[in-house]
């Protein structure tokens, strides 16, 4: 029997690479066929190793979700950028690879991330999700998320619903 230690932590540069990789694969399995194909992997293309690495050094708040030494999820996390709801704190991006889905690792930086805001004095989080991703509607429902707003998207001329989830 194998054991593993959980580590959410800050990202660090040398996370780049995996964090990278993950966006890829997680962005890939989660909207497509939602978002046009051109619009999704141009997006992709964005958001390579180096992007990732300047991120991290810029201070963006990123962090991972550490098993046993292997960089399996991430959260990207800081004020909310929509004035019109008053949560402080937002969690802009949320994705575990797919092998580490069902574990509890995305309920993990879930909560790591509202902690980390709230530490910050941010009080109330804030998720948007695009409607049609199912699994992550389902995610931040079961998580507690409550829906109260709602908001579009646009992608090389299609047009998506998102849905904000708010914890107080």
């Amino acid at each position: 029997m194998n054991t593993h230690v959980i580590e959410i932590r800050r990202a660090e540069v040398a996370d780049a690479v995996a964090i990278s990789a993950i966006h890829l694969e997680a962005w890939k399995g989660a909207y497509t066929g939602i978002i046009p194909h051109r619009a999704l992997y141009m997006m992709l293309e964005r958001r390579g190793a180096n992007w990732w690495s300047k991120a991290i050094q810029r201070s963006t708040q990123i962090l991972v979700a550490d098993v046993g030494g292997v960089v399996a999820g991430y959260a990207t996390l800081g004020p909310n950028r929509a004035r019109q709801l008053p949560q402080k704190g937002e969690v802009y991006e949320l994705y575990v690879r797919p092998e580490y889905q069902g574990f509890g690792l995305g309920t993990r930086l879930l909560g790591a991330a509202r902690r980390s805001l709230v530490d910050q004095g941010m009080k109330g989080l804030v998720v948007w999700a695009l409607e049609d991703n199912g699994l992550a509607v389902s995610f931040y429902q079961n998580a507690g998320g409550r829906d109260i707003a709602e908001g579009v998207e646009c992608f090389d001329g299609r047009t998506l619903k998102k849905i904000a989830f708010v914890w107080s």
